[in-house]
């Protein structure tokens, strides 16, 4: 199965849904390479990125699951690197 290299950025303002963010990362943890999380207590807001490998479509599931989020925006940044 071929999988790819990606980078989802992660701004959370509203902190009621980070119980919701943390369970899908928990979900698709095993794709999970690492995270970093930064508050931000200036601006209420969290930065997150989440380095993952994955195939494509699991990928995209995610980030849109998140996307949905109430409050939470998300882009992804994707490696032409592909590994099998």
């Amino acid at each position: 199965m071929e999988t790819r290299v990606a980078l989802i950025g992660i701004i959370l303002e509203n902190h009621d849904s980070v119980e919701q963010l943390n369970r899908l990362l928990f979900e698709y943890g095993e794709y999970i390479i690492g995270r970093m999380g930064l508050p931000y207590p200036e601006k209420n807001i969290s930065i997150i990125s989440v380095a993952i490998d994955a195939p494509q479509d699991t990928i995209s599931a995610l980030s849109g699951k998140i996307g949905r989020l109430s409050g939470v925006a998300v882009k992804t940044a994707y490696s032409s690197v592909g590994t099998k």
